[in-house]
């Protein structure tokens, strides 16, 4: 087992695992390696949906996407992502990701880590297409000046699922519906706060995004915009940011709370591109 470094602060390598059947001493080696890298790729994997659940699975409970679309057939925590269209049908979310964003930020219970499975990756000149990009959050917030982080220490931010799932439908391409009455309320505007304390490493992280952050809620509306501005800007500053270069066969994850991440829609239509997704909640760490 080792672990190369492949970015400053974030993202490195792990080779030596295979993720379709681990012992428990490895599955500790991954999860040490998470905590202090934030973005973990394993390449060369060959993976069912089922084992892709399973490894998953022992990060925690996962979760099932309240919008219910491209979900594996009969592994519900699996999700496809793809521009590929078969019989008039797309087998996957197409625009999945696009733009900066934590997933599960929206929700009460939010996420602990995503594990992405690459299938088909699409490729032009020789150069792989779609790049998943990061920012860190616990950099983004030892960063920050020290009267900033006096100001904001104890205010909490709104964020909104809908704000993201609107964004994404305007997007040119975009095959989304808009959310059901039904699916909106399942997922209502929920508060956290501005910083979060990581339960793994104990360091502090910036916890706002522009995909679903709304507002500071302890602030006035002009004063909470123009803070969240700042931020926004000052989370995504070239120094805190990994950009992961996929291959068939790499397994992708992230944990969530420690990072915002970005899915680089450079590739066409007719440049098929095939991901398999599951994600983990946080579940094992705080209480709803």
């Amino acid at each position: 087992m080792k672990v190369t470094p492949i970015g400053s602060t974030l993202g490195a390598e792990v080779e030596g695992l295979d993720l379709s059947r681990l012992s428990d001493e490895q599955f500790d080696f991954a999860y040490r390696a998470l905590a202090q890298w934030g973005v973990l790729r394993f390449r060369g994997q060959q993976l069912t949906a089922r084992q892709l659940r399973d490894f998953s699975a022992r990060w925690g409970e996962l979760e099932i996407n309240v919008a219910n679309v491209h979900q594996e057939p009969g592994l519900p925590e699996v999700m496809t992502l793809s521009n590929i269209v078969e019989n008039g049908k797309p087998i996957g979310l197409a625009d999945a990701g696009q733009s900066w964003h934590t997933d599960m930020s929206y929700s009460r219970m939010i996420a602990f880590c995503n594990i992405l499975y690459g299938i088909k990756i699409p490729h032009r000149d020789g150069q792989p297409l779609g790049n998943t990009e990061f920012c860190d959050q616990q950099a983004a917030y030892e960063g920050l000046p020290a009267d900033l982080k006096g100001t904001l220490e104890g205010k909490t931010v709104l964020h909104d699922f809908n704000k993201f799932w609107e964004m994404m439908r305007r997007e040119k391409g975009s095959t989304r519906a808009p959310l059901t009455e039904a699916q909106r309320k399942a997922k209502p505007p929920v508060s956290h706060p501005i910083f979060l304390t990581h339960p793994v490493t104990g360091r502090r992280c910036l916890y706002a995004n522009p995909g679903y952050a709304m507002r500071i809620n302890e602030l006035p509306q002009k004063e909470s915009s123009e803070m969240l501005e700042f931020l926004f800007e000052h989370q995504t500053r070239p120094e805190y940011r990994y950009a992961n270069r996929w291959q068939e066969g790499d397994v992708l994850m992230w944990d969530n709370m420690r990072t915002i991440h970005n899915a680089v829609a450079d590739y066409r239509a007719d440049e098929p591109r095939l991901i398999k997704r599951c994600q983990v909640m946080a579940t094992r760490f705080f209480k709803e």
